[in-house]
């Protein structure tokens, strides 16, 4: 899976019109789902997600969790960060779940994080957003789970990432 976090200091996305989900202080989450995500993908994100010190403490470090906050994600399917955008002019999707899988990824998401103690909201499945934010930073993540330490071990892939030097 693919999330791009963004720390906010609100967000909301409506569909025809209508609010469909809405948060204060916390986590935007884009979330994309990929062919080959599975259970340990989601869980492995949502509890990075919860833990992660992204917002700021007394000295204005990035010392404080989610839960620390108490802050809320609001949870945004978005299907194009799988694009492939590197032949022709035209993305390619065929790297997505295909879409009750990709949904039930992305629903299995909001209720980890949600069994973690975040307030969840969320966008709708397939439909057409508009999502409206204000970024507190800003400060954005771009995390995927093909970077988690379980997924690298079995594909065979390093125990950790290499650094140029």
């Amino acid at each position: 899976m693919i999330v791009v976090a963004q720390r906010v200091s609100r967000a909301s996305v409506t569909v025809d019109g209508e609010r469909v989900g809405a948060i204060e202080h916390g986590l935007c989450l884009l979330v994309c789902a990929l062919d080959d995500d599975l259970e340990p993908d989601v869980e492995w994100l949502a509890d990075k997600l919860v833990d992660l010190r992204l917002f700021a403490d007394e000295e204005g470090l990035s010392n404080r969790s989610l839960l620390d906050v108490g802050g809320s994600a609001l949870v945004v399917p978005q299907f194009t960060l799988a694009a492939d955008w590197r032949k022709g002019r035209r993305p390619s999707f065929t790297r997505s779940a295909e879409p009750a899988r990709a949904r039930q990824l992305v629903d299995c998401l909001s209720a980890r994080l949600g069994q973690r103690g975040v307030s969840v909201a969320a966008g709708r499945f397939g439909a057409m957003m508009a999502l409206e934010l204000l970024n507190d930073g800003p400060f954005t993540l771009v995390l995927d789970s093909r970077q988690s330490p379980t997924r690298r071990a079995a594909t065979g892939g390093p125990a950790e990432p290499e650094l140029s030097p």
